[in-house]
This record gives C-alpha cells, sequence and structure tokens, in this order.
C-alpha cells in the first residue's frame, strides 16, 4: 500500500523521480482530478499540488553509469525496420489497461493497422503500422514515456 502524508501519495512521488531518471527527462507532470504532481530536475525538485501548498523533495543522484563493457551481451539491433515514435507522449500496448495488446511479438500486421497508442496532452493517437510484416521485437514498455523518434518496435 502507498505511503500518505498529509494526503500526497509518497510512492507515486518516488515513481515520478524514478522516471524521471530513467528516461533523463527534467520534468514530469501527473494529473488526476483535483490533483496535480510535477517532478522537475531544473532547481529542487518540487511536487505542485493544486489548492495545495509546494512541498521540496530532496534530488535523487544520478545513479552511476558502469563502463560498457568490450564485448555487447546482445546482438545489435537492425532499427532500419524500426517503428519510432511520431511525438513524446506516453505508449500504451493496448486500448486499455488489462485488455489483450494490439500486437505482440509475432504478429503479423497489415499496413494501416493500429499498433499502439501514444497520449499525447490528453488525446489519444492511435499509430498506424507504416507497412505490412511480422513483429519481431517491441522496445518500449507499456504505459512507459516515449521521445520523438525513438524506435518502438521493429516490423520486418
Amino acid at each position: 500500500m502507498a505511503e500518505k502524508k498529509s494526503g500526497i501519495d509518497q510512492a507515486l512521488i518516488r515513481d515520478l523521480a524514478n522516471i524521471l531518471n530513467e528516461t533523463d527527462l527534467t520534468e514530469i507532470e501527473v494529473e488526476q482530478d483535483d490533483l496535480r504532481i510535477r517532478v522537475s530536475r531544473s532547481g529542487p525538485q518540487m511536487v505542485a499540488m493544486q489548492q495545495a501548498p509546494a512541498y521540496q523533495i530532496p534530488a535523487a543522484a544520478p545513479a552511476p553509469v558502469a563502463a560498457a563493457p568490450a564485448v555487447a551481451a546482445e546482438p545489435a539491433r537492425n532499427l532500419s525496420n524500426a517503428v519510432t515514435a511520431p511525438m513524446v507522449g506516453t505508449a500504451y500496448l493496448a486500448p486499455a489497461p488489462g485488455a489483450r495488446p494490439f500486437v505482440e511479438v509475432g504478429s503479423i500486421v497489415k499496413e494501416g493497422q493500429t499498433l499502439l497508442i501514444i497520449e499525447a496532452m490528453k488525446t489519444m493517437n492511435q499509430i498506424p503500422a507504416p507497412r505490412s510484416g511480422k513483429v519481431v521485437e517491441i522496445l518500449i514498455e507499456d504505459a512507459r514515456p516515449v521521445e520523438y523518434g525513438e524506435p518502438m518496435l521493429i516490423i520486418e
């Protein structure tokens, strides 16, 4: 169960801070009903709540980056057949939480078929297959942020 202090979901704040560190974003904001939480790297990280004072959150130190091994653990991906994100947003692999994903590894898709949804500015944008083929790899996780141009899946 999430820790709550003064109506603030501290576990959610930690999760947002972790997403910020994992994705190298400078700011992330979540809004639900009358609650708005923003975590930012520019200056002290803060949580801003609508109709409530701001609370300071200590800045999380970025995890040290280990040196890359001389030999790659996995073969290099052929990203020439990758479907890239046409916008910044949150990618969803299924039409609704708990629903069957639009596509899975091994799925045969036709050009124009919906592969996933990217939510941007509270708008759900269906992302169609640019060509027919077989989904050989899904490079993103469900309900995670994607950046413009980021490879999301590979169709061969």
